[in-house]
């Protein structure tokens, strides 16, 4: 750009995952859909060369250094390698402590450690999110691509090849430990997708084609924020199997099926109401045979059932608690579903399924305040 760019807003959606949680973290495929409720982060040049970062639903502002950002960064990056990657594996692992902005210092940190042209510029941040956090909805994910997006947009660096993807994967491995990958793909890439691994081991994730009217009458629900972090729930998961390895690999091999079963159905355009409640119940008693749906849940779960529907957690759940974070509810007459009592202590969450992904939401700015036009190849 012939400009100096001074301020970039984009945005990234978050995700519920349909089928597959938990055992896409094995190699298994997962049927993920990004929706509509969207973090937005504006990026605005500074007069000096620090950081401000500014998260309003979290009623945090603070300012930080970059000398403080990289050392940060760095002691997280080695904290996860001690723990999953070297001869002393630390099973007990956990997030990296911190203030409540330490994954967009992890952001900007990993920036620099992918993309080390990146100049480090004076910057505010202003993150808006309608995504409920920490509740299976992608928030880290949705955060971690969009700060790096409009960071690198800011300071006019030409992104290399899945940058955006490598940084949100690193930030998504300090919160999570050893997550999936398919998080931080959906929300870049958007749209109903199936997340499965090649010959290689690598994840891909192809578009679906739903011709079913059956995704119509999902409702997705916040029954709660979990007592556990994702990386908790991952590592008690897979102690478990460690432990009792045939029992669990048994739930995790019910939901395997239970995915490729629900894209089939999807794919093929029946409407299948019987089908797909018994495809959700399959995979709900396979997590709760995993150990992640509190009691409380299941209790509710059991109310869905005997009123004809079906109900599963959509994300990694929780170990212990009240909640157990997003929740897909399915009746094929949907308009039951609002008048359920007994789901009254959910938030019900109004989302469409298969939204748009990360995306830019205003053309940059100069310092005038006028947007910058990317200039074309002289005219010879």
């Amino acid at each position: 750009m012939s400009e100096t760019v001074r301020q970039t807003v984009v945005s990234a959606p978050g995700k519920v995952i349909l089928m597959g949680e938990h055992a896409a973290v094995y190699g298994h495929p997962a049927v993920v859909a990004a929706i509509d409720l969207r973090l937005t982060v504006t990026a605005a040049r500074r007069d000096d060369d620090r950081i401000s970062i500014a998260l309003p639903e979290l009623e945090h502002s603070g300012v930080v250094t970059w000398n403080e950002i990289i050392a940060f960064t760095d002691q997280a990056r080695a904290r996860w390698e001690r723990a999953f990657t070297s001869s002393e594996a630390d099973t007990n692992w956990t997030p990296e402590a911190g203030p409540p902005d330490r994954l967009v210092q992890l952001a900007l940190g990993e920036t620099l450690v992918r993309c080390p042209q990146t100049p480090q510029l004076g910057t505010g941040f202003k993150i808006s999110s309608k995504l409920p956090l920490g509740s299976g909805f992608g928030s880290s994910a949705a955060l971690a691509a969009g700060v790096a997006n409009a960071y690198l947009g800011l300071t006019g660096v030409a992104e290399e090849p899945d940058a955006i993807q490598d940084i949100a994967h690193e930030v998504e491995r300090r919160q999570h430990g050893t997550p999936s990958g398919v998080d931080h793909n959906a929300v870049i890439r958007g749209g109903l997708l199936w997340a499965h691994r090649d010959g290689d081991g690598e994840l891909v994730l192809e578009p679906i084609r739903n011709r079913s009217p059956l995704l119509a009458c999902l409702r997705l629900f916040h029954s709660g924020n979990p007592a556990e972090s994702t990386g908790v729930l991952v590592a008690a998961v897979r102690e478990r199997i460690q432990r009792a390895g045939k029992r669990f690999i048994r739930a995790i091999e019910r939901i395997d099926q239970a995915t490729h079963d629900l894209r089939k159905l999807l794919l093929g355009g029946e409407n299948e109401p019987s089908r797909l409640i018994a495809l959700i119940r399959q995979s709900e008693a396979a997590l709760e045979e995993l150990g992640v749906v509190p009691e409380p849940i299941r209790r509710i779960i059991r109310k869905i059932e005997a009123a004809g529907g079906a109900a599963k957690i959509s994300g990694a759940g929780a170990l212990t608690g009240e909640g157990g974070g997003s929740i897909l509810v399915y009746h094929p007459e949907p308009e039951h579903i609002a008048g359920w009592d007994f789901l009254r202590s959910w938030l019900p969450l109004p989302v469409r399924l298969g939204t748009e992904g990360l995306r830019s939401e205003a053309r940059p700015s100069d310092s005038s305040g006028r947007p910058i036009t990317p200039s074309g190849p002289a005219e010879s």
